[in-house]
C-alpha cells in the first residue's frame, strides 16, 4: 500500500512539474505582446482670418464750432494668413441706416471714415464712405502675409478708423445709432 500511494505521488509530482512546466513556458508569449504601427499624417493649411472690434460701443461726439462734424475712433485687430498669391481684405458696411429716422442718414453719405496705423497690411486711403449696400475698404494685405510668431507685423494686427458724422441743422434732436460689421476674408 505504501508502494501504491508512493507511486501515486509521484504520478500526481510528475504532472504538476509538466503542468507547471507548460504553464511557466507558455506564460511570456500569452502574457507579453509587443505591436508596432505605422500612421501616415498630412494636412491641408490653408488661408484663414479673424478679427474682433476692440470697443463694445462707440459714442460719436460733438466739439468745437457749432454744427462741427461728430467724430469717434475704432480699432480692429485682425489675424491673417494669406497663400503666397493670395490676399486678404478688411472691410466695413452699415448693417441698417441711422434709426429712428429724421436725423443723419447712412443714404445720404452722412457718416465717412479714414484708416491709419495698420499693423499689417495697407490701410484704406482717404475718406471712405459708409454704405448699407457695399461693404467699403479698411486693410488690405498682400500674399504671403501671416500674424504671429516669425511673421512681419504685431500680434494681433490692428488698424484705427476714425468716424465722421456730418451735423446738419436739419435733423432733429435725438439719439441715432446703427451698427457697422466688419469682416476679413483671405485667399
Amino acid at each position: 500500500m505504501n508502494q501504491l500511494v508512493i507511486s501515486r505521488f509521484r504520478g500526481l509530482f510528475r504532472w504538476g512539474f509538466v503542468s507547471l512546466g507548460l504553464f511557466l513556458g507558455g506564460a511570456p508569449g500569452a502574457l507579453c505582446n509587443s505591436v508596432t504601427a505605422g500612421q501616415s499624417l498630412s494636412v491641408n493649411i490653408g488661408a484663414i482670418a479673424k478679427l474682433s472690434v476692440v470697443q463694445p460701443s462707440v459714442t460719436l461726439l460733438h466739439a468745437g464750432a457749432t454744427f462741427a462734424n461728430f467724430t469717434g475712433a475704432v480699432t480692429v485687430q485682425y489675424k491673417v494668413r494669406t497663400t503666397p498669391s493670395g490676399s486678404s481684405t478688411l472691410l466695413v458696411k452699415a448693417a441698417s441706416d441711422f434709426s429712428p429716422a429724421n436725423g443723419p442718414s447712412i443714404a445720404n453719405s452722412d457718416l465717412t471714415y479714414t484708416c491709419s496705423g495698420a499693423t499689417l497690411g495697407t490701410a484704406c486711403s482717404g475718406s471712405q464712405t459708409v454704405s448699407t449696400t457695399t461693404q467699403t475698404n479698411v486693410v488690405t494685405v498682400g500674399g504671403g502675409a501671416c500674424t504671429g510668431s516669425g511673421c512681419t507685423g504685431a500680434d494681433p494686427n490692428s488698424v484705427s478708423i476714425s468716424l465722421t458724422l456730418t451735423d446738419s441743422p436739419t435733423f432733429q434732436t435725438g439719439s441715432y445709432s446703427t451698427s457697422l460689421m466688419f469682416s476679413i476674408s483671405a485667399l
